[in-house]
């Protein structure tokens, strides 16, 4: 008898998945969803962070220039023609600052975390809507009304006799049409003119609607003398005339000062210093490395400048062992002046002649 073969029960296997919905299995996680979020709004923020400028400029150290020495082009930076000029020794350096404007984001960390760089909000140097154009403008204005006031200064002090210009007429105004820019003021309202300032003091007492006098002469013009109905300002009880008057050297020779690429108005003192040291003996650096600011009137006061702390800075990277330093900005340049410099307080053309004397003769100068 054949034994039957034993019936068993087929083996149970594991039990299959069950199969996902085809979304489902593309879903994507909580945790993956945060990590492309995080990722997104981080490249956002470095792009960002890289392109878009941010509402401040940086400012630093800018370069110096020795008023003394050469320009880029290898020309003279003071130069005179038709006037014997004196060999100097040493320096007599004007300062600058750099403007950084378009300021990125990172850039401004960049700086800031240098520091060798101040960030300023933009407005303090941009009026809104003001072009980087058009502040370049403005800079070469004032670089060239420094120059202008630094001649004038300068040959006043040499004593050379000074002559009063119109500069602008005012549209509409009683010298409308009578003066033009460029004529000589010779007299107003019987009281000669020696200076800018006599103008309106000439007109002291005056009131609008009277008539007074005045004598000027157009290039190459003999004087003439007109009758001039005053006009009335709100701004002024005395009665109006419509033109700006400055002042200009009266010298037979020209001086011309060689500089690209600056701009404003604070090189007019060490211009002045230059245009004197070249056009008497004497020699006024004695062969220090004098380096200094500060913006000269016509009659020679030195007026406070912006920058200070970056520029004094800037002075002794370029070698500068002493600085004239406006009066007013004393306290602020004492606050970053680097070892070594010595600060010397100035407030008038006078002042810094003085100093330099003091320095050359190796007397004490007056400190900040």
């Amino acid at each position: 008898m054949t034994k039957s073969s034993e019936e068993t029960a087929p083996a149970k296997s594991a039990p299959e998945p069950a199969a996902e919905p085809a979304g489902e299995a593309r879903r994507m996680t909580r945790r993956g969803w945060t990590l492309v979020v995080s990722g997104s709004l981080f490249l956002i923020f470095v792009v960002l962070g890289s392109v878009v400028p941010v509402p401040f400029v940086a400012i630093s150290p800018g370069p110096t220039y020795d008023t003394l020495g050469r320009d880029a082009a290898g020309n003279p930076v003071i130069q005179v023609t038709g006037h014997e000029t004196f060999q100097t020794t040493g320096e007599l350096r004007m300062t600058t600052v750099s403007l950084h404007d378009g300021v990125t984001l990172f850039q401004g960390l960049g700086f800031w975390a240098s520091g060798r760089y101040a960030l300023a909000p933009r407005e303090e140097y941009f009026k809104p809507g003001e072009t980087n154009e058009q502040v370049k403008q403005e800079n070469i204005q004032q670089l060239q009304d420094s120059q202008t006031n630094a001649q004038v200064a300068a040959l006043r002090k040499l004593g050379y006799p000074i002559k009063v210009l119109a500069k602008q007429i005012v549209s509409g105004s009683p010298a409308d049409h009578v003066l033009s820019p460029g004529d000589r003021l010779i007299t107003v309202n019987g009281k000669k003119i020696a200076e800018a300032g006599d103008v309106r003091a000439a007109l002291a007492g005056t009131l609008p609607g009277q008539t007074v006098q005045i004598t000027f002469q157009s290039d190459g013009q003999p004087e003439r003398t007109v009758p001039l109905t005053l006009a009335a300002r709100p701004d002024r009880k005395e009665g109006f005339i419509g033109l700006t008057a400055v002042d200009r050297a009266d010298a037979p020779f020209t001086v011309n000062i060689s500089l690209q690429d600056v701009g404003g108005p604070s090189a007019g003192l060490m211009f002045t210093l230059a245009i004197i040291d070249r056009l008497q003996p004497g020699d006024l650096a004695g062969g220090r490395h004098i380096a200094g600011t500060g913006e000269i009137t016509e009659t020679g006061e030195v007026d406070p400048i912006g920058g200070i702390s970056f520029k004094v800075i800037g002075a002794r990277e370029a070698g500068a062992t002493d600085f004239l330093v406006p009066e007013h900005n004393c306290a602020e340049a004492k606050t970053t002046a680097p070892a070594g410099l010595n600060l010397i307080k100035v407030s008038t053309l006078d002042d810094a002649l003085a100093q330099l004397a003091n320095l050359k003769a190796g007397r004490p100068t007056a400190s900040c």
